[in-house]
């Protein structure tokens, strides 16, 4: 029987563990060893095969071609070696971190589908509205993004973004209808976006006084059951609203305004992870078949009779 003249093992999982993970410092943090010596086990895989796997500067390598093939090769014999273990599954994890309120309200109700489409599957969700730092293990994140992809990172947008007030039935219905009083009502404010109210304002035209009263939560999800409990009235993204204003714990008679970020998911450019491709095509499906916020109940002329506010556009 011929020899296999194969490389170190070390060097081989070292090399694997970078290039799935994106980095290698995110390939240290799994394999539970420094930076240094990931990187000199990758170095040393290099002058034993004889070929580059890697280029670019520190901060930002990149597979070559011949490391691309070799690591879709590595990570699949992998695989197959951790389920033939006597005792091991097939279990594989992919960690996301997502913005809190959009997991909770969104993500989580839907990812029973997401899960059955991939047995043995485990994903571990971590709540940030945080820069990504793929470098301590993350494989993906969910945010809103606005602008270009940073250098390294595939952006890929899955859901339209709105945003609009929403409160309570009953709160509402105190209001009859009067969108004077509606905005005279106590304005909920999130710590984690505290400009929402006037970014509404400026994108349906209206220019608003200050609140005669404010009150703050830390977090979106907070905000929103401060909102259904009567407290006052929020803007939020539809996104986070959405399951609230459908079983009718909250309305949003002012409708919710377009926004030009979307919901994307971000990943390193240059890792192999076909759970990170699948989560993507995924959140795909599921943004397409997300409803569209509902339309306005109050016409636009309402705006008019704002005590000390003067109207600019149409609402909605």
């Amino acid at each position: 029987m011929r020899r296999r003249a194969l490389p170190s093992l070390t060097g081989l999982q070292s090399f694997e563990a970078f290039a799935r993970l994106g980095g290698m410092t995110a390939a240290a943090h799994a394999l539970h060893v420094t930076h240094g010596a990931v990187s000199r086990q990758v170095r040393t895989l290099e002058r034993r095969l004889g070929v580059a796997l890697v280029v670019g500067p520190r901060h930002d390598l990149r597979l070559t071609e011949a490391g691309q093939t070799l690591a879709l090769a590595l990570t699949s014999a992998f695989d197959q070696i951790a389920a033939a273990l006597p005792g091991a599954g097939p279990e594989q994890e992919l960690v996301v971190s997502c913005l809190g309120t959009l997991a909770m309200k969104w993500l989580i109700p839907r990812l029973p589908r997401f899960l059955e489409q991939h047995p043995g599957l485990r994903v571990r969700i971590l709540e940030s509205y945080a820069a990504v730092d793929f470098s301590a293990g993350v494989h993906a994140a969910i945010r809103i993004h606005d602008g270009r992809a940073p250098e390294g990172i595939r952006v890929r947008p899955f859901m339209a973004h709105h945003h609009g007030p929403v409160l309570a039935p009953d709160l509402w219905a105190a209001c009859d209808g009067d969108v004077a009083r509606l905005l005279a009502l106590p304005r909920l404010h999130s710590e984690s976006f505290r400009p929402a109210w006037r970014e509404w304002a400026a994108r349906v035209g209206l220019d608003l006084t200050d609140a005669r009263e404010d009150r703050e939560f830390e977090h979106n999800s907070y905000m929103l059951e401060a909102a259904a409990a009567g407290l006052g009235v929020a803007v939020a993204p539809w996104a986070f609203a959405a399951s609230d204003v459908e079983r009718g714990r909250l309305v949003a008679p002012l409708g919710f305004a377009p926004v030009e970020a979307r919901y994307a998911l971000l990943h390193p450019a240059h890792a192999q992870n076909p759970l990170a491709d699948a989560l993507a095509e995924w959140l795909r499906r599921e943004g397409a078949a997300t409803s569209p916020p509902p339309p306005p109940d109050v016409v636009p002329k309402a705006a008019q009779r704002l005590s000390g506010t003067q109207a600019h556009g149409a609402i909605g």
